[in-house]
Order: structure tokens, then C-alpha cells, then sequence
């Protein structure tokens, strides 16, 4: 697909501009949450403990995610876009300010699973709103580099204005501000002019509903590629999340001001790469870039064998930041190019609850090994790794990747809702009502070519010739 020639900044659409400064001012507020979570934890069990606590936090909240953003992605079509994204910055701002009369530590773990419940909810829904506003794919493309810097932006600088915060607020007063950062983000929502969401009425149960974004997604070979190079992500980013205070502070013998430079040197090889992004797919295919990044991230994890200085292993954690960028930025570009308009929420969600079900694994593996065998080793093993997702979704992700593909269809009786276009030429009795509508029907056995996406008429993907 040749992209959209287009020089038109997303922020100048003035719904992308609501939503993204929704996006921000909810990413700062939780920012400042999480840095309060911890001293709330240290409060109620001591600084040791408090690890304990936090990694069980940690955990609550992968699980949310992993298990309920498929449900929340299966159904959302069942209700008004706009009420739900509202209704779940509500009712994440209830949760928050419950956090400072928390007295024991199973109330920080069900807060937090509910607070990521609904989280699971709403991130999906709202990334999949925003190619309903940004249809031209080069504006798209932009807005998601914006996203990928404002999280990058966050991770680096949330340290630093929580710590500024503290010097005037106590901790509960952040969970307070985490608590009004939602509203605002609702309150932008419901200014915001939303599109009109295309009616869905899928066959089959309630379990056909939740499952039906995760099993579109793996029929999908593209979307198995992303989700194997995401295996990629999370390995890398479990070397820089979980391994670098260890290698900077006992390995190397330096301070918390150097570790912080490091992870700075990571995010700042992402925030490069994101800004050039745009540009980059202007020239060159998402399949390519993506790839390129998970030899850049296995290339710079395999060199931490080399056990690198302060000095030596900025460049190689820059490198790593580059490579996570270079497939986190154009992952909604695949995403959004994979699903039609009304499932994208369903989609969205099982790119969502998949992802980060490969952050978890991750995790456990690089902090598992970190202690078992070393720093150097876990590299060795963690990257040889990186490059085998790579060339695993080298193989899996079609070289010739076309939107358009020519395919049959059996002949077929069902009823669902539906409008008529290409699948759906039918006589009618006379009181069926107005488009969509929803009908038992006959589809005759069919062989035409469109932009192909796994639904209700297409429940797998076409071999090859």
C-alpha cells in the first residue's frame, strides 16, 4: 500500500488534539500515582517488603490486562464509544482516590487490579478510535510517533516531577492529582467530536464475542509476525527495566544518578527514532523497519556480553531504545491495516492483552536468570533470543504483504446485522427495515478480491496462489 503524501500535522484535527492532551494529562497523572504506590507501600510494610509488594502490584496489574482486555475489546461494540471511554476514566478516577485510605496490603493489590481492569478497558478502545479521526495513514502515522514520545517522555522525566511533587505534596495529594488527571481526560472526551461507530452484530455467543479479537489476530499472519516481534520487545525491555539498575549500580559500582542516565540513553534512542519514523516509512516498509529493530535490539543486548563501561554502554542501551521504537511506533499502522472498522476495538485489545502477556513472561525470565546466572549470560541467552523471534516473524509475515487479495467464498446461510455492499446481494421479503439490519440470508459461492481482514465472511486467511 503506497502511503498518503501529507505534510498536515495530526495535532492540527481538533478531536486528535482533545484526545491526545486527554492522553497526557491521564500518562502524568498516573506517573505521579506510581511513584506515590511506592512510598504508600514503604509506609505499610517497610523499604524490603515494599518489593515484595510492588512486584506483586506489578503482577495484579499484567494480569488485568492479559485477561480482561479481550473481553472489554469483544464487546465494546455493544456500547456507545464515547460513554465507555468516559465511564472508564470515571470510574478510574474512583478507584485512585481510594488509594490513600488504603490500611492493609490486599487492598493495594484489588485497587490495583481494578484501577488496570478498567485501564485494560479503556487503552484499546481509545487506540482504536483514533484511526476513526486520522484516516489519512501518514497523519496516523505521526500521531502514533507523538504517542511512542509522550510514553518515552514519561519513563524518563516522571522521576524527576514526582520528586519535584514531593517537595510540596505529600503522596496522598498525588493520588488526588492521578484522580483529576482522569476526569480532565473525560471531560476532553466529551467535548471531543467523535466519528459515528459502524453498528456490529457478530455470530454467534458471548464467548464468540470475547474471543473473537484474539483468534482473528493469530489467523492473521502479519499480526502473528508483530506478536512474535513484541516477544522481541519484551525481551529487551526486560534487560533495560530489570537489569540495568543491577549492572550500573553492583556490577559497575556507579550511582542512581548514572543508572538514570542509562535508562535516559534508552528512551532517548527511541524518542530519535520515533521523530523519524514518519519519514523513514515514507521510504521503506513496516515489515523492514520492524524487522531492522529487532536486529538492532539483539545486536545491542548480545553486546552487553561484552561487559561494557559506563562510558561503552550508553551507545549500546541508545541502540536498544532505537530498535524497541522501531517496531512500538508502526505496531498500530499493522493493527489498524488488519482489522475492518468495527472490529478494530476487538483487535486493538488483542494486541493489547497479547503484548503485555509477553512483557510478563519476559520479566519473570530476565529477572529469573539475572540472578541465577548473571548479567552477561542473561544477555547472551536474552539476545540470541531477540533474534530468533526476529527471524521467526521474518518467516511468518508475508514478504508480498498486500492489503488486496483475491479469495472464494462457499455458498453460505446465516443472519447477523449488515449493511449491502460486496458480501451481502440478497432479495428481501420487503420488511427487513433500513440498513444495517439484521436477517437470515444466503451467500452464493463467490470468488472476488478487497482488502482482506478475518471477520464473520473470512475465517481464514488465503494460501498463497
Amino acid at each position: 500500500m503506497n502511503p498518503v503524501v501529507s505534510d498536515r500535522s495530526p495535532l492540527a484535527n481538533p478531536a486528535f488534539r482533545k484526545l491526545f492532551s486527554a492522553q497526557l494529562i491521564a500518562l502524568v497523572g498516573t506517573a505521579l500515582s506510581t511513584m506515590a504506590l511506592s512510598l504508600l507501600a514503604i509506609d505499610l510494610v517497610g523499604p524490603k517488603e515494599a518489593l515484595i509488594v510492588l512486584g506483586f502490584a506489578l503482577a495484579a496489574k499484567m494480569v488485568a490486562y492479559v485477561v480482561f482486555a479481550p473481553i472489554v475489546g469483544g464487546i465494546a461494540h455493544r456500547f456507545p464509544r464515547k460513554s465507555l471511554l468516559i465511564t472508564l476514566d470515571i470510574v478510574r478516577a474512583g478507584i485512585v482516590l481510594l488509594m490513600p485510605f488504603v490500611t492493609a496490603v490486599w487492598q493495594i493489590y484489588l485497587l490495583i487490579f481494578l484501577l488496570n481492569l478498567f485501564s485494560a478497558g479503556f487503552k484499546p478502545v481509545f487506540s482504536a478510535t483514533i484511526p476513526d479521526i486520522l484516516p489519512d495513514e501518514r497523519e496516523y502515522t505521526k500521531a502514533l510517533a507523538y504517542s511512542r514520545l509522550a510514553y518515552d517522555l514519561e519513563s524518563v522525566l516522571s522521576p524527576v516531577v514526582a520528586g519535584i511533587a514531593l517537595l510540596y505534596l505529600s503522596y496522598s495529594e498525588l493520588f488526588q492529582i492521578n484522580s483529576a488527571a482522569f476526569v480532565v481526560s473525560a471531560l476532553l472526551i466529551l467535548i471531543t467530536a467523535l466519528p459515528a461507530q459502524e453498528k456490529k452484530e457478530r455470530i454467534g455467543g458471548v464467548w464468540a464475542e470475547i474471543s473473537f479479537g484474539v483468534i482473528s489476530y493469530m489467523k492473521t499472519p502479519r499480526l502473528r509476525a508483530l506478536l512474535t516481534l513484541y516477544l522481541a520487545v519484551a525481551s529487551a525491555s526486560s534487560i533495560v527495566i530489570i537489569l540495568t539498575p543491577i549492572y550500573v549500580l553492583d556490577n559497575l559500582g556507579g550511582t542512581e544518578t548514572q543508572y538514570t542516565f542509562a535508562i535516559g540513553a534508552a528512551g532517548f534512542g527511541s524518542m530519535i527514532m520515533a521523530l523519524s519514523m514518519t519519514a523513514i516509512l515514507d521510504r521503506v516498509s513496516d515489515r523492514l523497519v520492524m524487522l531492522s529493530g529487532a536486529l538492532f535490539m539483539g545486536a545491542g543486548v548480545l553486546s552487553i556480553t561484552t561487559s561494557p563501561s559506563l562510558l561503552a554502554m550508553m551507545p549500546i542501551w541508545l541502540v536498544i531504545g532505537m530498535g524497541l521504537s522501531m517496531v512500538q511506533t508502526p505496531a498500530g499502522r499493522i493493527v489498524n491495516r488488519s482489522a475492518s472498522p468495527s472490529d478494530r476495538a476487538a483487535y486493538f485489545s488483542a494486541q493489547f492483552a497479547l503484548s503485555h502477556g509477553a512483557w510478563l513472561i519476559m520479566y519473570l525470565v530476565a529477572g529469573q536468570l539475572g540472578a541465577r546466572i548473571g548479567i552477561e549470560a542473561t544477555a547472551m541467552w536474552m539476545g540470541a533470543g531477540i533474534l530468533v523471534f526476529g527471524g521467526f516473524a521474518y518467516l511468518v509475515w508475508p514478504r508480498e504483504d498486500r492489503a488486496e487479495i483475491e479469495h472464494r467464498h462457499h455458498s453460505l446461510d446465516h443472519g447477523h446485522l449488515h449493511s449491502h455492499g460486496p458480501h451481502h446481494q440478497h432479495a428481501h421479503r420487503g420488511d427487513e427495515g433500513p440498513e444495517p439490519h439484521s436477517h437470515p440470508h444466503y451467500h452464493p459461492a463467490l470468488k472476488h478480491a478487497h482488502d482482506f481482514f478475518i471477520d464473520e465472511h473470512h475465517i481464514r486467511w488465503p494460501k498463497p496462489g
